[in-house]
Protein backbone atom coordinates (compact mmCIF):
# COMPACT_ATOMS: atom_id res chain seq x y z
CA UNK A 1 0.00 0.00 0.00
CA UNK A 2 1.94 3.51 -0.96
CA UNK A 3 1.78 6.71 0.61
CA UNK A 4 -0.74 7.82 -1.05
CA UNK A 5 -3.30 5.05 -0.29
CA UNK A 6 -2.54 5.78 3.68
CA UNK A 7 -3.16 9.54 2.97
CA UNK A 8 -6.52 8.75 1.21
CA UNK A 9 -7.98 7.36 4.54
CA UNK A 10 -9.98 10.30 5.78
CA UNK A 11 -9.63 9.41 9.70
CA UNK A 12 -12.14 12.12 10.70
CA UNK A 13 -14.71 10.57 8.55
CA UNK A 14 -14.01 7.18 10.41
CA UNK A 15 -15.16 8.13 13.82
CA UNK A 16 -18.13 10.82 12.25
CA UNK A 17 -16.46 14.38 13.26
CA UNK A 18 -15.55 17.54 11.81
CA UNK A 19 -11.76 18.15 10.77
CA UNK A 20 -12.40 20.99 14.15
CA UNK A 21 -13.35 18.57 16.96
CA UNK A 22 -12.18 18.68 19.59
CA UNK A 23 -9.95 16.28 21.42
CA UNK A 24 -12.77 15.44 23.92
CA UNK A 25 -15.20 15.11 20.67
CA UNK A 26 -12.92 12.44 19.07
CA UNK A 27 -12.49 10.88 22.55
CA UNK A 28 -16.56 10.59 22.90
CA UNK A 29 -16.35 9.35 19.28
CA UNK A 30 -14.09 6.21 19.33
CA UNK A 31 -15.21 4.96 22.73
CA UNK A 32 -18.98 4.70 20.98
CA UNK A 33 -17.82 3.17 18.24
CA UNK A 34 -15.59 1.10 20.88
CA UNK A 35 -18.33 -0.23 22.56
CA UNK A 36 -20.71 -0.52 19.66
CA UNK A 37 -18.02 -2.86 18.08
CA UNK A 38 -16.22 -4.74 20.71
CA UNK A 39 -15.22 -8.26 20.07
CA UNK A 40 -16.89 -8.78 23.49
CA UNK A 41 -20.33 -7.03 22.29
CA UNK A 42 -20.29 -8.38 18.58
CA UNK A 43 -17.94 -12.21 18.88
CA UNK A 44 -17.50 -12.85 15.58
CA UNK A 45 -18.70 -10.54 13.74
CA UNK A 46 -16.11 -9.63 11.04
CA UNK A 47 -17.59 -6.25 10.21
CA UNK A 48 -17.56 -5.08 13.23
CA UNK A 49 -14.12 -6.04 14.30
CA UNK A 50 -12.98 -4.46 11.01
CA UNK A 51 -14.78 -1.27 12.00
CA UNK A 52 -13.50 -1.77 15.64
CA UNK A 53 -9.89 -1.59 14.38
CA UNK A 54 -10.34 1.04 11.96
CA UNK A 55 -11.64 3.52 14.80
CA UNK A 56 -8.13 2.57 16.87
CA UNK A 57 -6.26 2.98 14.05
CA UNK A 58 -7.91 6.23 13.84
CA UNK A 59 -8.10 7.73 17.23
CA UNK A 60 -4.44 6.18 17.13
CA UNK A 61 -3.15 9.50 15.17
CA UNK A 62 -5.99 12.25 16.05
CA UNK A 63 -5.82 11.85 19.52
CA UNK A 64 -2.11 12.69 19.34
CA UNK A 65 -1.65 16.47 18.89
CA UNK A 66 1.57 15.86 17.10
CA UNK A 67 0.02 13.15 14.56
CA UNK A 68 -2.75 15.13 14.10
CA UNK A 69 -1.19 17.99 12.98
CA UNK A 70 1.46 16.15 10.50
CA UNK A 71 -1.73 14.04 9.40
CA UNK A 72 -3.35 17.20 8.72
CA UNK A 73 -0.73 18.87 6.90
CA UNK A 74 -0.40 15.85 4.72
CA UNK A 75 -3.76 15.76 3.57
CA UNK A 76 -2.98 19.25 2.51
CA UNK A 77 -0.25 18.67 0.23
CA UNK A 78 -2.27 15.22 -1.24
CA UNK A 79 -5.16 16.75 -2.12
CA UNK A 80 -4.27 18.39 -5.63
CA UNK A 81 -6.14 15.68 -7.28
CA UNK A 82 -3.26 14.00 -8.24
CA UNK A 83 -0.43 16.96 -7.84
CA UNK A 84 1.31 17.61 -4.06
CA UNK A 85 -0.87 20.50 -2.73
CA UNK A 86 0.78 23.70 -4.53
CA UNK A 87 3.61 21.54 -5.91
CA UNK A 88 4.14 20.49 -9.95
CA UNK A 89 4.24 16.87 -10.64
CA UNK A 90 7.86 16.20 -11.88
CA UNK A 91 10.90 17.79 -12.04
CA UNK A 92 13.20 19.77 -9.52
CA UNK A 93 13.36 22.91 -7.89
CA UNK A 94 11.49 25.50 -10.20
CA UNK A 95 13.47 28.82 -11.17
CA UNK A 96 10.99 30.83 -8.92
CA UNK A 97 12.33 28.82 -6.04
CA UNK A 98 8.69 26.60 -6.16
CA UNK A 99 9.73 23.20 -4.34
CA UNK A 100 9.23 20.07 -6.92
CA UNK A 101 8.15 16.81 -6.85
CA UNK A 102 11.43 15.10 -5.72
CA UNK A 103 12.29 17.65 -3.06
CA UNK A 104 9.40 16.69 -1.49
CA UNK A 105 11.11 12.91 -0.60
CA UNK A 106 14.41 14.49 0.21
CA UNK A 107 13.93 14.80 3.96
CA UNK A 108 17.78 15.38 4.04
CA UNK A 109 19.09 13.02 2.13
CA UNK A 110 20.64 15.29 -0.34
CA UNK A 111 19.16 17.98 -2.53
CA UNK A 112 16.41 19.15 -0.21
CA UNK A 113 15.98 22.63 1.01
CA UNK A 114 15.72 22.37 4.48
CA UNK A 115 15.22 20.12 7.36
CA UNK A 116 12.64 17.55 7.14
CA UNK A 117 11.13 16.24 4.05
CA UNK A 118 7.65 14.49 3.01
CA UNK A 119 9.21 11.32 3.72
CA UNK A 120 9.88 12.46 7.62
CA UNK A 121 6.68 13.62 7.71
CA UNK A 122 5.00 10.65 6.94
CA UNK A 123 7.46 8.38 8.84
CA UNK A 124 5.85 10.89 12.25
CA UNK A 125 2.75 9.53 11.45
CA UNK A 126 2.52 6.21 10.66
CA UNK A 127 5.33 5.19 12.83
CA UNK A 128 3.15 4.43 15.88
CA UNK A 129 0.08 2.70 13.40
CA UNK A 130 1.35 1.02 10.77
CA UNK A 131 0.98 3.18 7.99
CA UNK A 132 3.43 2.75 4.89
CA UNK A 133 6.46 5.74 4.36
CA UNK A 134 9.27 6.68 6.37
CA UNK A 135 11.03 5.18 9.07
CA UNK A 136 9.70 5.58 13.03
CA UNK A 137 11.20 5.37 16.13
CA UNK A 138 8.08 4.23 18.92
CA UNK A 139 8.01 5.55 22.57
CA UNK A 140 10.40 2.32 23.90
CA UNK A 141 13.00 3.34 21.87
CA UNK A 142 12.22 0.27 19.39
CA UNK A 143 12.57 0.75 15.31
CA UNK A 144 9.01 1.28 13.69
CA UNK A 145 7.50 -0.14 11.22
CA UNK A 146 7.85 1.23 7.77
CA UNK A 147 9.17 0.34 4.48
CA UNK A 148 9.51 4.51 3.56
CA UNK A 149 11.57 6.17 0.87
CA UNK A 150 14.89 4.84 0.81
CA UNK A 151 14.84 2.84 3.83
CA UNK A 152 14.88 -0.85 4.58
CA UNK A 153 11.21 -2.30 5.47
CA UNK A 154 10.90 -2.67 9.37
CA UNK A 155 8.42 -4.34 11.46
CA UNK A 156 5.49 -2.07 12.07
CA UNK A 157 4.09 -0.96 16.03
CA UNK A 158 0.44 -2.60 16.95
CA UNK A 159 -2.29 -0.13 17.47
CA UNK A 160 -2.83 1.06 21.00
CA UNK A 161 -5.51 -0.27 22.87
CA UNK A 162 -8.33 0.79 25.48
CA UNK A 163 -10.31 -0.32 28.35
CA UNK A 164 -11.96 0.64 31.23
CA UNK A 165 -12.35 -0.94 34.99
CA UNK A 166 -14.10 0.43 37.54
CA UNK A 167 -12.70 0.29 41.53
CA UNK A 168 -13.91 1.37 44.85
CA UNK A 169 -12.69 4.46 46.59
CA UNK A 170 -10.67 2.83 49.21
CA UNK A 171 -9.39 0.82 46.07
CA UNK A 172 -8.65 4.28 45.18
CA UNK A 173 -7.16 6.04 47.76
CA UNK A 174 -4.77 3.24 48.74
CA UNK A 175 -4.04 1.94 45.91
CA UNK A 176 -4.53 -1.70 44.32
CA UNK A 177 -3.18 -4.48 42.32
CA UNK A 178 -5.69 -6.34 40.30
CA UNK A 179 -6.64 -8.69 37.46
CA UNK A 180 -7.72 -7.16 34.48
CA UNK A 181 -9.81 -9.70 31.67
CA UNK A 182 -10.32 -8.86 28.65
CA UNK A 183 -10.38 -9.83 24.64
CA UNK A 184 -8.03 -7.91 22.29
CA UNK A 185 -6.19 -8.58 19.31
CA UNK A 186 -3.16 -10.80 20.15
CA UNK A 187 -0.02 -12.23 18.31
CA UNK A 188 -1.60 -15.23 16.98
CA UNK A 189 -0.71 -18.57 18.83
CA UNK A 190 -1.71 -20.71 16.03
CA UNK A 191 0.97 -19.56 13.76
CA UNK A 192 2.95 -16.72 16.16
CA UNK A 193 2.52 -13.94 14.14
CA UNK A 194 4.05 -15.36 11.02
CA UNK A 195 0.57 -15.64 9.51
CA UNK A 196 1.56 -18.45 7.52
CA UNK A 197 -0.53 -21.87 8.09
CA UNK A 198 1.19 -24.58 10.60
CA UNK A 199 3.93 -26.47 8.43
CA UNK A 200 4.63 -23.89 6.14
CA UNK A 201 6.50 -20.84 6.02
CA UNK A 202 5.89 -16.86 3.94
CA UNK A 203 8.64 -17.20 0.96
CA UNK A 204 10.71 -13.88 0.11
CA UNK A 205 8.78 -11.43 -2.53
CA UNK A 206 9.84 -12.26 -5.94
CA UNK A 207 9.17 -8.13 -6.81
CA UNK A 208 10.84 -6.80 -4.57
CA UNK A 209 13.77 -9.40 -3.14
CA UNK A 210 12.78 -9.27 0.14
CA UNK A 211 13.82 -5.71 0.78
CA UNK A 212 9.85 -4.47 0.55
CA UNK A 213 10.35 -1.53 -1.75
CA UNK A 214 10.43 -1.43 -5.06
CA UNK A 215 11.98 1.60 -7.50
CA UNK A 216 9.59 4.03 -9.45
CA UNK A 217 10.54 6.46 -11.95
CA UNK A 218 9.03 9.75 -12.34
CA UNK A 219 10.22 11.63 -15.12
CA UNK A 220 13.53 12.05 -14.32
CA UNK A 221 13.58 11.04 -10.81
CA UNK A 222 13.19 7.86 -9.18
CA UNK A 223 12.38 6.74 -5.83
CA UNK A 224 11.62 3.78 -3.51
CA UNK A 225 7.83 2.83 -2.44
CA UNK A 226 6.36 0.22 -0.73
CA UNK A 227 6.65 -3.06 -2.51
CA UNK A 228 2.55 -3.30 -4.01
CA UNK A 229 2.25 -7.11 -3.81
CA UNK A 230 3.53 -7.77 -0.39
CA UNK A 231 2.89 -4.55 0.93
CA UNK A 232 6.19 -3.45 2.50
CA UNK A 233 6.29 -6.69 4.48
CA UNK A 234 9.07 -8.36 2.09
CA UNK A 235 7.26 -12.13 2.11
CA UNK A 236 4.09 -13.39 1.05
CA UNK A 237 2.38 -16.28 2.98
CA UNK A 238 0.75 -18.52 0.02
CA UNK A 239 -1.70 -20.68 3.04
CA UNK A 240 -2.94 -18.00 5.42
CA UNK A 241 -3.26 -19.25 9.08
CA UNK A 242 -6.70 -20.64 9.37
CA UNK A 243 -6.97 -18.84 12.45
CA UNK A 244 -5.93 -15.70 11.58
CA UNK A 245 -6.25 -15.51 7.72
CA UNK A 246 -2.51 -14.57 7.60
CA UNK A 247 -2.29 -11.31 9.60
CA UNK A 248 -0.63 -12.36 12.44
CA UNK A 249 -3.09 -11.58 15.31
CA UNK A 250 -6.70 -12.69 16.19
CA UNK A 251 -8.88 -11.59 18.93
CA UNK A 252 -9.52 -13.62 22.28
CA UNK A 253 -9.56 -13.77 25.76
CA UNK A 254 -6.21 -12.84 28.44
CA UNK A 255 -5.88 -11.65 31.64
CA UNK A 256 -3.39 -9.13 32.92
CA UNK A 257 -2.50 -7.59 36.87
CA UNK A 258 -2.45 -4.13 36.65
CA UNK A 259 -1.11 -1.77 39.09
CA UNK A 260 -3.54 0.86 40.46
CA UNK A 261 -1.21 3.91 42.12
CA UNK A 262 -2.39 5.63 45.15
CA UNK A 263 -4.19 8.48 44.71
CA UNK A 264 -5.68 7.24 40.91
CA UNK A 265 -8.68 9.74 40.11
CA UNK A 266 -11.70 9.29 38.30
CA UNK A 267 -11.19 8.90 34.81
CA UNK A 268 -7.76 8.73 35.16
CA UNK A 269 -5.69 6.78 32.27
CA UNK A 270 -3.37 4.30 32.96
CA UNK A 271 -0.55 3.40 30.41
CA UNK A 272 0.66 -0.06 29.73
CA UNK A 273 3.21 -0.04 27.91
CA UNK A 274 4.05 -2.84 25.25
CA UNK A 275 0.34 -4.43 26.23
CA UNK A 276 -1.17 -3.20 23.03
CA UNK A 277 -2.56 -4.98 19.58
CA UNK A 278 0.80 -6.49 18.54
CA UNK A 279 1.87 -5.58 14.88
CA UNK A 280 1.81 -7.38 12.05
CA UNK A 281 4.14 -9.78 10.88
CA UNK A 282 6.07 -9.91 14.50
CA UNK A 283 6.49 -6.22 14.88
CA UNK A 284 5.78 -4.56 18.25
CA UNK A 285 3.11 -4.29 20.26
CA UNK A 286 0.87 -0.82 20.95
CA UNK A 287 0.38 0.07 24.48
CA UNK A 288 -2.94 -0.49 26.49
CA UNK A 289 -4.38 2.19 28.51
CA UNK A 290 -6.82 1.93 31.09
CA UNK A 291 -9.93 4.32 31.98
CA UNK A 292 -10.30 4.06 35.82
CA UNK A 293 -13.88 4.80 37.38
CA UNK A 294 -14.26 5.24 40.87
CA UNK A 295 -17.17 4.80 42.84
CA UNK A 296 -18.75 7.19 45.17
CA UNK A 297 -17.85 6.46 48.90
CA UNK A 298 -20.29 6.76 51.74
CA UNK A 299 -18.32 8.94 53.99
CA UNK A 300 -15.37 10.03 51.97
CA UNK A 301 -15.07 12.32 49.53
CA UNK A 302 -11.97 14.15 47.37
CA UNK A 303 -11.39 17.60 47.78
CA UNK A 304 -11.80 19.44 44.31
CA UNK A 305 -8.87 21.76 44.99
CA UNK A 306 -6.56 19.39 46.24
CA UNK A 307 -7.61 15.43 45.09
CA UNK A 308 -4.99 14.06 48.03
CA UNK A 309 -6.89 15.79 50.76
CA UNK A 310 -9.47 13.51 52.08
CA UNK A 311 -13.37 15.18 53.09
CA UNK A 312 -15.42 13.92 55.61
CA UNK A 313 -19.08 15.98 56.57
CA UNK A 314 -19.25 15.17 60.39
CA UNK A 315 -22.60 16.02 62.34
CA UNK A 316 -22.48 17.81 65.62
CA UNK A 317 -25.10 18.69 68.31
CA UNK A 318 -25.92 22.35 69.21
CA UNK A 319 -24.06 22.18 72.81
CA UNK A 320 -20.97 20.70 70.97
CA UNK A 321 -20.75 23.40 68.55
CA UNK A 322 -21.07 26.06 71.40
CA UNK A 323 -19.05 24.08 74.55
CA UNK A 324 -16.52 22.55 72.34
CA UNK A 325 -16.05 18.45 72.48
CA UNK A 326 -13.86 15.92 71.40
CA UNK A 327 -14.88 13.29 69.36
CA UNK A 328 -14.48 10.30 67.61
CA UNK A 329 -14.08 10.23 63.41
CA UNK A 330 -13.36 7.90 60.69
CA UNK A 331 -10.19 8.14 58.73
CA UNK A 332 -8.94 5.83 56.07
CA UNK A 333 -6.60 4.07 58.35
CA UNK A 334 -9.20 3.94 61.47
CA UNK A 335 -10.16 6.21 64.15
CA UNK A 336 -8.76 9.31 65.95
CA UNK A 337 -9.92 11.91 68.50
CA UNK A 338 -10.78 15.71 67.27
CA UNK A 339 -11.45 18.22 69.11
CA UNK A 340 -14.12 20.62 67.62
CA UNK A 341 -13.26 24.15 69.61
CA UNK A 342 -15.91 25.87 71.58
CA UNK A 343 -17.79 28.64 69.60
CA UNK A 344 -17.31 26.85 66.47
CA UNK A 345 -20.26 27.45 63.89
CA UNK A 346 -21.51 24.84 61.75
CA UNK A 347 -20.07 24.67 57.99
CA UNK A 348 -16.46 25.01 59.52
CA UNK A 349 -13.79 22.72 58.54
CA UNK A 350 -10.84 21.47 60.32
CA UNK A 351 -7.97 20.13 58.53
CA UNK A 352 -6.02 17.29 60.12
CA UNK A 353 -2.70 16.92 58.58
CA UNK A 354 -1.31 13.84 56.87
CA UNK A 355 -4.31 11.87 57.28
CA UNK A 356 -5.41 12.04 53.43
CA UNK A 357 -4.08 10.32 50.33
CA UNK A 358 -0.70 9.15 50.73
CA UNK A 359 1.75 8.69 47.92
CA UNK A 360 5.53 7.67 47.76
CA UNK A 361 6.57 11.20 45.50
CA UNK A 362 5.03 13.84 47.30
CA UNK A 363 3.93 12.96 50.85
CA UNK A 364 0.14 12.86 51.80
CA UNK A 365 -2.88 14.96 51.75
CA UNK A 366 -4.89 16.04 54.52
CA UNK A 367 -8.41 15.14 56.22
CA UNK A 368 -11.14 17.48 55.56
CA UNK A 369 -13.52 17.61 58.06
CA UNK A 370 -16.64 19.99 58.21
CA UNK A 371 -19.20 20.10 61.03
CA UNK A 372 -22.73 20.16 60.19
CA UNK A 373 -25.14 20.67 62.78
CA UNK A 374 -27.75 17.91 63.12
CA UNK A 375 -31.20 18.85 64.37
CA UNK A 376 -33.15 16.08 65.71
CA UNK A 377 -36.48 15.68 64.14
CA UNK A 378 -38.19 14.83 67.13
CA UNK A 379 -38.08 16.34 70.57
CA UNK A 380 -39.11 14.73 73.96
CA UNK A 381 -41.26 17.11 76.33
CA UNK A 382 -37.98 17.43 78.67
CA UNK A 383 -35.84 18.73 75.65
CA UNK A 384 -38.95 20.69 74.33
CA UNK A 385 -38.97 22.16 77.95
CA UNK A 386 -35.08 22.51 78.59
CA UNK A 387 -35.23 24.32 74.51
CA UNK A 388 -38.27 26.66 75.86
CA UNK A 389 -35.76 27.62 78.56
CA UNK A 390 -32.80 28.60 76.78
CA UNK A 391 -34.88 30.74 74.27
CA UNK A 392 -35.80 32.55 77.44
CA UNK A 393 -32.66 32.58 78.65
CA UNK A 394 -31.04 34.22 75.52
CA UNK A 395 -33.99 36.43 74.50
CA UNK A 396 -31.73 39.41 74.48
CA UNK A 397 -29.83 38.17 72.07
CA UNK A 398 -30.65 38.61 68.32
CA UNK A 399 -27.97 36.67 65.70
CA UNK A 400 -29.95 38.77 62.79
CA UNK A 401 -29.37 42.37 64.33
CA UNK A 402 -26.78 42.90 61.77
CA UNK A 403 -29.19 42.27 59.16
CA UNK A 404 -31.54 44.37 60.28
CA UNK A 405 -29.18 47.25 60.83
CA UNK A 406 -28.38 47.19 57.11
CA UNK A 407 -32.04 46.89 55.84
CA UNK A 408 -32.85 50.16 58.12
CA UNK A 409 -30.16 52.13 56.38
CA UNK A 410 -31.11 51.29 53.05
CA UNK A 411 -33.17 53.82 50.77
CA UNK A 412 -37.19 53.10 50.55
CA UNK A 413 -39.23 52.20 47.99
CA UNK A 414 -39.87 55.43 46.90
CA UNK A 415 -36.50 57.54 46.90
CA UNK A 416 -35.63 54.72 45.15
CA UNK A 417 -37.68 55.40 42.48
CA UNK A 418 -36.87 58.97 42.12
Amino acid sequence: MSNRDWLEKDFYRELGVAKDASADEIKKAYRKIARENHPDAKPGDAKAEARFKAAGEAYGVLSDPAKRSEYDEARTLFSGGGRFGGFGGGGGRSAGGQTGFEDLFAGGRGGGGGAGGLGDLLGGIFGGMGGAGGTATDPTGASGPLGGFGGVPRQRRGADVETEVRIDFSEAVNGATLPLRLTSPMTCGTCDGSGAKPGTTPRTCVRCGGAGLVSRSQGAFAFSEPCPDCRGTGHLVDDPCPECGGDGVSSRPRTLTIRIPAGVEDGQRIRLTGKGQPGPAGGPAGDLFVIVHVGADAVFGRSAKNPDDVTLALPVTFPELVRGATVTVPTLEGRISLKVPPGSSAGRTLRVRGRGVKRKDRGAGDLLVTLELAVPARLSSEASDALDAYARATADHDPRAHLTERADRSPTDKEAAS
